[in-house]
């Protein structure tokens, strides 16, 4: 085997390699459970100004309605996306790495060297890890509050309709659009007051 078909092979294990261990690594971080997009809308039915707000994952994500540069919420849409590891790992074809390993390269053909490039491919191709996919299932939201999040109630007793979770795309969000003063991008899986 030619020392440059080795150095390439070696090359792409390595790269392999590298790209397992980060891909590991990476996908054990908290965040990568799933990403929200929020769109926010100043008017009822999707009309009017509009801004997008992104939530990575892990603790919830905190937004002053100031910082939206809206003058009111009137409706949301809601995007998820979560992360799939790729269900199944091809090892690369057996007859095209010996013959990669085998190839003897000649400088005046232009296509040698071919094996060994479509072997380095498949090895790399080996170590994709996964994929975003839209998320069907309501896990995260926003959770429109009418104080900051730790903050005591406006009203002593009044916690539970100083919030309201929004899990769907909401066309008009009704008195919450006037109401609303801090977003709380993240998961919310407790009740839904209403108010």
């Amino acid at each position: 085997m030619k020392r440059r078909t080795r150095g390439i092979l070696l090359a792409g294990l390595g790269l392999g390699a590298a790209a397992t261990g980060a891909g590991l690594l990476h996908n054990r971080r908290p965040d990568r459970r799933e990403h929200l997009h929020v769109t926010l809308f100043s008017e009822p039915g999707y009309l009017g100004r509009n801004r997008t707000l992104t939530w990575n994952g892990g603790k919830p994500l905190v937004v002053p309605l100031g910082r939206t540069r809206l003058p009111r919420i009137g409706s949301i849409r809601l995007e998820r996306f979560v992360y799939r590891f790729r269900p199944e790992v091809r090892p690369p074809d057996g007859g095209i790495l010996r013959r990669a390993l085998a190839e003897r390269l000649d400088p005046d053909d232009s296509g040698d060297g071919v094996y060994g490039f479509v072997a380095v491919h498949q090895i790399v191709g080996m170590f994709s890890m996964g994929w975003w996919e839209q998320a069907r299932e309501p896990r995260s939201g926003v959770r429109l509050r009418i104080d900051h999040p730790g903050t005591p109630p406006l009203i002593p007793g009044a916690d539970a309709h100083s919030w309201c979770d929004v899990m769907v795309n909401t066309p008009d969000l009704g008195p919450w659009s006037t109401r609303t003063r801090y977003l709380e991008l993240g998961y919310h899986r407790g009740p839904v007051p209403q108010g």
